[in-house]
């Protein structure tokens, strides 16, 4: 953030009145508006505040984007003139930086010579251009069953354990090296360990220098939790307009962010609405999955972990940020379970893209053809583990071993984890897929045991 001019104790907006916890009251000479961005100096410290609520004509209620602790009563409180800012140059990658874009890896401080509100309105629909094309992972069961959209919005939905964080990885890897991209990851109240380890282990994966990591972490105020997804979004934006490449939009995790919202609410005093969640729930996600558009200049395509409360995709917090993607990928603990990973539940996941219009014949016929076999499996699981698969018609008992082998195909292993698995990662692609699955579709290798098809690349590959 730019740093303020000098003000004398006469320049103040006002004084504080309380605080209690994040919460400050504030008295002011004249009224900011909401979402102004206040601050308050203390032993060579600055507290940033940012105007939520007007109590009354001369009194507003702010929540602190820092420790609270030093802040006293009386205490001159002063107008930075707009709504918090972060300073966006193109040496901003390979960087970790905070909410305010001040650097959390040792590094010197960006250049204040240009800077961004983290508050701004979506692009207007005449410059935007409309989500197309499949951006292919080289991730074998995404590519072929919900292949992700060009400039579009693709959320990740699973409980606590089941793969999130090490697939979005996985995907930060396939834009560096697959699309010469980069990538902005926003890390919503993340463990401090978790953050350490994610930004080491990108080093270790060679996709750092291409890649910006913004950090707002679990033990931070509410406000740095709710705004850090906007401040990464900032830098999204700017890299879209200026490098015109392929920007990969990571969030890692949308929950957190809803749930620091319900945070300033319950402190602002509002009424929560259903099941406990804020009023305000629907128009907070809209503000920040609005913005996450493409240009004539670039694209940004989106990558969203969401939590999913005791499993239960019907929680609205889930609901209301499925409304808003384009794909959806269900992470399922079934699938961890069975060793299947990446844990992507075919059945469950889905695509706008999945048209044959839009994917050509081959790619959907393949597709409509896996998910069969799996769906029928599916159907047949409970007769076998009773009666066996003997019990199962000739032609049932073909398609559950042709599912069993696809299945086992559809697993990977993934650059990012290679380390610790100690499986060299594999990226397919979608051509190699989609000849594979043909394969298995028409029974040419019906012989193989399926120890064979597990964790292997494309099938070309493992035979040799």
């Amino acid at each position: 953030m730019p740093v303020p001019p000098v003000f004398h104790e006469t320049d103040a907006l006002g004084v504080i009145e309380e605080v209690h916890g994040p919460v400050v009251d504030i008295v002011c000479t004249r009224l900011p508006p909401l979402h102004q961005a206040l601050f308050a100096s203390q032993d060579h410290e600055r507290y940033i505040f940012e105007v939520y609520r007007h109590l009354d004509e001369r009194r507003v209620r702010a929540i602190a984007l820092h420790r609270t602790s030093g802040l006293k009563r009386g205490q001159a409180v002063f107008d930075s003139g707009g709504p918090l800012q972060v300073p966006v140059t193109k040496d901003c990658l390979g960087r970790l930086l905070d909410v305010f874009g001040h650097p959390l890896d040792d590094g010197p401080a960006l250049s204040q010579e240009e800077t961004r509100p983290i508050l701004a309105p979506p692009m207007p629909l005449s410059q935007a251009t409309a989500a197309s094309g499949v951006l292919e992972t080289g991730i074998k069961v995404i590519d072929l069953l919900c292949p992700f959209i060009r400039g579009g919005k693709t959320g990740l939905f699973g409980g606590a354990g089941v793969g999130k964080t090490v697939l979005i990885m996985e995907f930060m890897h396939a834009i560096v090296h697959q699309h010469q991209g980069v990538s902005v990851f926003a890390g919503v109240g993340e463990r401090i360990r978790e953050g350490h380890e994610l930004w080491h282990e990108m080093q270790n994966a060679g996709v750092m220098p291409r890649t910006l990591m913004v950090f707002g972490q679990m033990d931070e105020s509410p406000g740095v939790r709710f705004r850090i997804g906007l401040s990464a979004l900032t830098y999204a934006e700017y890299l879209r307009d200026t490098l015109s490449k392929e920007v990969l939009f990571l969030m890692d995790n949308v929950f957190r962010f809803v749930q620091a919202g319900s945070e300033i609410s319950g402190l602002l005093g509002r009424m929560p609405a259903t099941v406990g969640y804020q009023p305000t729930l629907i128009s907070e996600v809209a503000e920040l999955q609005e913005r996450i558009t493409s240009s004539r200049s670039g694209d940004i395509t989106a990558v969203e972990a969401v939590y999913v409360p005791a499993d239960d995709m019907t929680d609205p917090a889930v609901s209301a940020i499925l409304s808003h993607l384009d794909t959806t990928v269900i992470l399922s603990r079934t699938q961890a379970s069975k060793g299947i990973y990446p844990a992507v539940d075919p059945l469950a996941s889905s695509s706008k893209l999945m048209d044959r219009t839009l994917l050509g014949e081959r790619h959907y016929q393949v597709a409509e053809a896996v998910r069969e076999h799996l769906a029928r499996y599916h159907e047949l699981e409970d007769i076998i583990a009773m009666l066996g698969i003997e019990a199962l018609s000739e032609k049932d008992r073909r398609i559950v071993l042709r599912a069993r082998r696809l299945q086992k195909y559809l697993t990977q292993p993934f650059h990012v984890v290679a380390e610790h698995t100690g499986i060299p990662g594999a990226s397919v692609p979608l051509e190699a897929t989609l000849k594979d699955c043909e394969d298995f579709l028409a029974g040419t290798h019906d012989g193989l045991d399926e120890d064979q098809c597990y964790m292997r690349g494309a099938m070309a590959e493992a035979a040799s």
